[in-house]
């Protein structure tokens, strides 16, 4: 394919931009949503009761192309498909309506692209990483090189094919790990449930299918103090934080990018703001209570949490034992759903039955979990790096298409995922 033909163009010039915006409850019952999180999710819209939407959206009307302004390192775009019910998005999406001179997947995928990506988020106008934002006239002054309709089609063409090879490799990546989170979580049940001895006693804890006989089992009440974070008010107030502070502030975050060890945070507090949180020394074990509900770590560092977490103090059984018993999650079984916006509170925490294994038992057992534990994040750590090459050679290709490095109507993209069995 020949690029000297191809001619460079801003954005604005072969697409529409829409603006239109609209009172959802306006448009009767259910409306298909473009929302961020649907589209994270799944990568299209969902259908949404209007009653659970609370603010203006973009009117829609299918065939539209949606980029997102929010986070644009996230290359979020896509082609809005028509639906008999009403269609609206967030107003963190531009919405560009395709000329003729530009075929819509085509547009897709320049957006989609690397090129795009660079160049949308060298005009981001936040300096909080989390909600960086372009304006919409960054979208649409973009430059753009067009090669013809019918070059763009066969282009476009190419790159579903090819992404769809890509993304099948991926969905099998991610089943993949799935199994791996299954097996991960049935070994730790099998080792609370029968310990070394082997053998499974009554059922003394609701939430496994045994203890051996020779394990205790009590609230986590009655063998630790269960206490909850606390915040210095207002949190934006630079008076809390100091770079050079000897405690680390833990955010959601923090907790959401560490494993088992939490070893570093973006924040520290000053001595002030220390004196408003709750600090902990290093080798204490906390866990979520919101957001994220249940997810354990130990601290390696000297730290402060809000109350959107509780801490294990002085517990009387091995803290590391204690974290994969939160780790497993069947604990909170019954107290609410895991991974959503539920509130736990300390003495909910606290209230949960936990089986205590004999003292000598313990250090043994934590070793042994520790070793099945090694083996879970080798495979989960091999599966990750797959997905990651892939993810990147995904990319690449689209880039490479839409900006004429190779003929599309040509090449095969048969070896994009060499080096990656599927």
């Amino acid at each position: 394919m020949k690029t000297t033909n191809w001619q460079t163009v801003p954005l604005w010039s072969v697409v529409t931009e829409t603006r239109v915006t609209v009172d959802p409850s306006n448009l009767g019952g259910q409306v298909v949503h473009y929302s961020i999180p649907a589209v994270d999710a799944t990568g299209t819209g969902r259908v949404e009761a209007t009653s659970s939407i609370k603010s203006a959206k973009l009117r829609l009307q299918g065939g539209e192309v949606l980029v997102s302004k929010l986070n644009p390192r996230k290359s979020r775009a896509l082609i809005v498909t028509e639906s008999p019910l009403p269609i609206v998005s967030s107003t963190e999406f531009v919405g560009l309506l395709p000329g003729t001179r530009i075929e819509p997947r085509f547009l897709a995928y320049f957006l989609q692209s690397e090129t795009t990506r660079q160049a949308l988020d060298s005009q981001v106008q936040s300096v909080t990483r989390s909600h960086q934002r372009v304006a919409p006239e960054d979208v649409t002054h973009l430059p753009i090189r067009l090669p013809s309709v019918n070059e763009q089609r066969c282009i476009a063409d190419f790159l579903d094919a090819e992404t769809a090879l890509i993304d099948r490799v991926l969905e099998k990546r991610t089943a993949m790990a799935n199994l791996v989170g299954e097996r991960r979580r049935a070994v730790i049940r099998e080792r609370l449930s029968r310990g070394r001895q082997g053998s499974i006693g009554q059922a003394r804890v609701p939430w496994l299918p045994g203890v051996p006989d020779s394990w205790d089992t009590a609230p986590l009440r009655y063998i630790a103090h269960i206490q909850r974070g606390a915040s210095p008010r207002p949190i934006d107030d630079p008076v809390y934080f100091d770079d050079e502070g000897t405690h680390a502030w833990v955010r959601i975050a923090d907790v959401t990018a560490s494993k088992k060890y939490l070893t570093r945070t973006t924040q520290r507090l000053s001595r002030l703001g220390v004196s408003f949180s709750v600090p902990l020394r290093p080798g204490e074990l906390f866990v979520s209570i919101a957001a994220t509900v249940g997810k354990p770590i130990i601290t390696r560092i000297p730290c402060c949490i809000h109350d959107g977490f509780v801490a294990v103090r002085n517990p009387s059984i091995d803290p590391e034992l204690l974290y994969y018993v939160f780790l497993l999650g069947d604990a909170f079984k019954g107290l609410g759903k895991l991974g959503t916006q539920l509130n736990l509170n300390s003495e909910t925490v606290g209230s949960i039955k936990i089986p205590i294994p004999p003292q000598a038992e313990q250090a043994a057992l934590v070793r042994e979990l520790n070793a099945d534990m090694e083996v879970m994040d080798r495979l989960e750590g091999s599966l990750h790096r797959q997905s990651a090459l892939l993810a990147e050679r995904r990319q690449a290709l689209i880039t490479a298409a839409v900006t004429g490095q190779f003929d599309a109507s040509t090449a095969s993209g048969r070896n994009v995922t060499e080096g990656v069995t599927a």
